[in-house]
């Protein structure tokens, strides 16, 4: 594993131009933002829409500039806005990042980060071989999270867990500047040419000039929150000092503090409370936890579970329907958990070697396992993997689709469900299902060669960029001649290092 921050200014720029840093989720294979984010960086060579039109139209002027990608989290009505940040934005502001002299400024930065009493886990990873680099990031928080805390444990007796509530939405982005210059040269420069204020304008130019939260979904907008929580480390460190009798571990939003008593584990709480406020965010107070067991507390309650139930049963519960009751009822519990996403991709191990058994009701399976996506959002496409192998042992195409019509329409009844519309398409209108696929979703529109818009672009003068932001460029296959069955590497993110939830 390779620290991004450690990459050289040309690798970063590659890391950041890659499909899977600029969406960093799962999406069929026959989808791909590629195509678009080259030939908008073609076009500009280097340089920022600005330069394509000095004078013209302001992309601040315009809502929806950037286009929001709805993602149901808990099968009601809370959900997470993915956020494609417009390309032509997103190309300039790696195209800034990347040049030498602010990379260099960058990287000295996040060395300044690292020698306080914070201890940051979550700088954006980089695959030496051949995993993902979101697998990389998993192992990452495993590796100097989890195992940390344990270690700790041998030191402290209290550990209080806590998180901040809608970082990336709640992010004041003049912050940004504060974190790369000082507050005092950035106040000195508002509005200036110095590299914080500049990342702070292409940021809000998509966002309609908000000066509240940055967009999340992507690999660029993850290092960007790490430079402003790199910044509140460094005010937190100001008011503690060493840390002699407490330890702090930060991965992204999520701290852990590590003390001998609640009394000073709640006044280090109340500093790094203090110092979030100051760029705009707040601790969530219903995940704000203190365990006088640092063992205990280290391990989220879902894993421990989770170990529980590692083989699904298979000693008491040798069916597959018993197993994925088993399965549903640990969803229950524990929806849209880490732990859950783990065994919900064993379970997809599993069913592709385990034959269904006689006493294994196929409408049964699929309506279980259905519920299990319904409740929990987090895990339809692995749960989406999972039915098209069960519906295509069907010996019917009439009964398949059936089937899917009834997935279709229990899963239309999640809100705010965008992203699982996506997978919906993906598994209901292959040629070997014959299902005719309609969604109100953008991208689903665009998949089927309908005409569809996802980015506001008349703010745009260059015939050259407005050609490059073609947006039929993000099918790269067909969704007709995907297969039945949904094969592991298109959930590879579910699938690989799922032991580390």
């Amino acid at each position: 594993m390779t620290k991004l921050v450690d990459l050289s200014c040309e690798e970063a720029r590659k890391h950041f131009l890659k499909g899977s840093s600029y969406f960093n989720a799962d999406i069929p294979s026959y989808i791909s933002f590629e195509p678009i984010l080259n030939d908008v960086a073609r076009v500009l060579d280097g340089n920022s829409f600005l330069e394509l039109q000095p004078r013209g139209k302001k992309p601040s002027s315009f809502p929806d500039v950037n286009y929001h990608l709805l993602s149901n989290k808990d099968g009601k009505f809370a959900w997470r806005p993915i956020e494609l940040i417009h390309p032509a934005i997103y190309i300039s502001l790696v195209n800034l990042v990347c040049k030498p002299n602010n990379w260099q400024h960058i990287q000295r930065k996040f060395s300044e980060f690292e020698t306080g009493a914070v201890y940051c886990c979550s700088v954006p990873m980089v695959s030496d071989d051949s995993q993902t680099d979101t697998a990389t990031q998993v192992k990452s928080w495993w590796q100097a999270v989890e195992q940390r805390s344990l270690i700790y444990s041998l030191e402290f007796s209290h550990i209080l867990h806590t998180d901040v509530t809608d970082c990336y939405g709640s992010l004041y982005t003049h912050s940004i500047a504060w974190a790369l210059h000082g507050r005092e040269v950035a106040k000195a420069n508002r509005g200036g040419d110095v590299l914080g204020n500049k990342i702070d304008s292409f940021i809000r130019a998509g966002r309609y000039g908000q000066t509240n939260g940055i967009s999340q979904g992507s690999v660029l907008m993850d290092f960007v929150a790490e430079i402003v929580l790199g910044f509140v480390d460094e005010q937190i460190t100001s008011m503690l000092g060493e840390p002699t009798d407490f330890r702090i571990l930060r991965y992204r939003d999520d701290y852990r503090i590590f003390a001998k008593s609640d009394d000073r584990a709640e006044e280090i709480l109340k500093v790094i409370s203090d110092k979030l406020r100051a760029v705009g965010m707040r601790l969530g107070v219903s995940k704000t936890l203190l365990n006088t067991n640092v063992v205990e507390g280290a391990i989220k309650p879902a894993k421990l579970a989770g170990f529980d139930l590692q083989d699904l049963g298979d000693a008491n519960a040798k069916t597959i329907q018993k197993q994925l009751l088993r399965l549903h009822s640990f969803g229950q519990r524990f929806p849209n958990s880490g732990a859950l996403r783990r065994l919900v991709s064993e379970f997809y191990d599993k069913i592709s070697v385990q034959p269904v058994g006689a006493d294994d009701d196929l409408e049964v399976l699929v309506a279980v396992a259905t519920d299990i996506g319904f409740v929990s959002p987090s895990t339809f496409p692995t749960v989406a993997a999972i039915l098209s192998h069960l519906i295509s042992l069907v010996s019917t195409q009439e009964e398949k689709v059936r089937l899917w019509m009834k997935v279709r329409k229990k899963m239309a009844r999640v809100p705010y469900n965008g992203y699982l519309e996506i997978w919906l398409q993906r598994v209901t209108q292959p040629s070997a299902v014959g299902i005719q696929f309609t969604s109100d979703e953008p991208i689903c529109k665009i998949v089927s060669g309908e005409t569809a818009d996802l980015w506001e672009n008349e703010w745009i003068s260059s015939n050259d960029l407005k050609s490059a932001l073609g947006v039929s460029k993000i099918v790269v296959g067909s969704v007709f001649d995907a297969g039945e069955k949904v094969q592991p590497e298109e959930v590879k993110l579910f699938r690989e290092n799922t032991w580390a939830y």
